[in-house]
């Protein structure tokens, strides 16, 4: 018999999801906690418990509540150079694609679903993707991930770190998104653009 992957939440907590119903509210709640500074990698119920998220827990967390309501829990993996990268869950309505994220950095969150392609979805995010020497470093994206591949190992529920996702984002193809010469045209943001994107950037508590 196949396992129930609700099974192990609580009744407040699937309470909590079932408020969840559409991509907005589900950014909404990953926009109202605050961002997680800590390296962890939580599942989407101690998401719930500790309410707080960076961008690969927020990004799992999205998952798992879409799939609450009926859509595929998809993630996709943005891969930047001299940066870190950034996980977004993706998602289709009226045969266009949209995305659920918590950043950092106030451009790199929610993308309405207007993108015909996955490829336009990553292309959304590249103006506002930079590091802190202010290049704009996204520079491929991933297929999609269905995360139910990872439900014999309760990535859901799990009070243990899911690290073996992110693993898996690091082994599976990339697409680029830039050819060499387009590489070679970038600037730099501007003063005003890189303190736009980086507004209410949480920093690291210095002790």
């Amino acid at each position: 018999m196949k396992k129930n992957p609700w099974a192990e939440f609580s009744k407040s907590e699937l309470r909590k999801l079932k408020a969840l119903n559409s991509p907005e509210k589900i950014q909404n709640f990953l926009n109202k906690i605050p961002y997680h500074l800590a390296d962890t990698c939580w599942s989407p119920r101690k998401v719930l418990q500790q309410k707080t998220a960076h961008c690969l827990e927020g990004a799992i967390f999205a998952a798992c509540a879409l799939r609450f309501h009926g859509f595929d829990p998809l993630i996709v993996d943005l891969e930047a150079e001299a940066d870190t990268d950034h996980v977004i869950c993706v998602f289709r309505r009226n045969h266009a694609w949209g995305s659920i994220a918590t950043s950092n950095y106030s451009g790199c969150r929610y993308r309405s679903s207007v993108y015909k392609s996955l490829r336009e979805l990553a292309l959304s995010y590249f103006e506002d993707y930079f590091n802190l020497r202010g290049d704009r470093s996204l520079r491929t994206f991933s297929k999609p991930v269905n995360l139910k591949k990872f439900d014999s190992k309760n990535w859901m529920s799990t009070n243990d770190e899911v690290w073996f996702i992110p693993e898996y984002l690091l082994e599976i193809p990339h697409t680029q998104l830039l050819s060499p010469s387009m590489k070679k045209n970038l600037v730099r943001l501007d003063k005003r653009s890189f303190e736009a994107g980086a507004y209410g950037r949480r920093l690291p508590r210095k002790d």
